[in-house]
């Protein structure tokens, strides 16, 4: 997980925390609050692996659940707990989604909206699984974020950045290996992660002992429709907009439309 091109991506070229305040990131903020909060007991410890410079740790604190932050990169937890350190239920650390330095059963909730997309390797992802099922309580759930296998292809077209020849042959890498690798440098083009197929997703986490609630495309056709951003502006257009995205969420055929994936999980037994 430790690449020298993801640390570089977020630490210099590129700002998480805007990304989903801004645009057409906030479709995907919103839509994620929608879809954790109906799988959120009240006053829950939430583990947030990867969360980057807090922007989830931020509501989740509003909706009055305890917040603890882990991400791998210095500057992000620094930055949560500059803007968020002040909480007497958050805390935030360094630490890797593989092998996390938390006690068995200590989460009521963990969620994985960031590490699965920098984990290339299959058997990285399942440890980041193994470990957010250990630390989870029976009965908890675990909540990851995925991204599309086909978001470069659908991103290329509505940017028209699949008229570049090195794009082109970065989607064709992607749509052939689900690896995303970005050796132009261009922070509009990502950085080193994998995509994943819809049905991968649910097996990753059936294979690491949990059992599958749901799989839901989170932002569906919207978020390739650059034009919709200014109508999240309005209270009437943006619950059109959301509401586009609800009723096609579990829609087997169009899943992988969306631009991201989130799989719910539960841990059901103490072994």
């Amino acid at each position: 997980m430790e690449q020298p091109p993801i640390h570089e991506h977020y630490e210099t070229a590129y700002d998480e925390d805007q990304r989903l305040r801004q645009g057409l990131g906030r479709l995907e903020l919103a839509r994620v609050q929608e879809i954790v909060r109906r799988h959120l007991r009240p006053s829950s410890r939430v583990l947030d692996v990867g969360g980057a410079t807090g922007v989830h740790a931020e509501w989740l604190l509003a909706d009055g659940h305890t917040v603890r932050l882990v991400d791998l990169l210095p500057g992000h937890v620094a930055r949560a707990g500059e803007n968020l350190g002040w909480h007497d239920r958050f805390t935030a650390s360094v630490g890797d989604a593989r092998a996390l330095d938390l006690p068995d059963a200590s989460a009521d909730a963990v969620l994985l909206l960031g590490p699965l997309y920098h984990l290339t390797e299959r058997a990285d992802r399942l440890a980041a699984w193994r470990e957010a099922r250990r630390v989870v309580v029976p009965g908890g759930v675990v909540i990851a974020m995925a991204i599309s296998r086909f978001a470069s292809l659908f991103d290329g077209l509505a940017q028209s950045y699949l008229f570049d020849p090195a794009f082109r042959a970065i989607v064709a890498q992607d749509l052939a290996t689900g690896v995303h690798e970005n050796p132009t440098g261009d922070p509009r083009w990502f950085t080193t992660a994998y995509f994943h197929r819809p049905e991968e997703l649910g097996a990753e986490a059936t294979e690491s002992g949990l059992e599958v609630t749901e799989t839901v495309g989170v932002e569906g056709l919207a978020h390739w429709i650059r034009a919709i951003a200014p109508a999240l502006d309005h209270a009437a257009d943006r619950e059109v907009v959301l509401d586009s995205a609800r009723v096609i969420e579990a829609e087997p055929s169009l899943l992988g439309l969306s631009s991201h994936l989130i799989t719910v999980a539960t841990r059901l037994h103490l072994t």
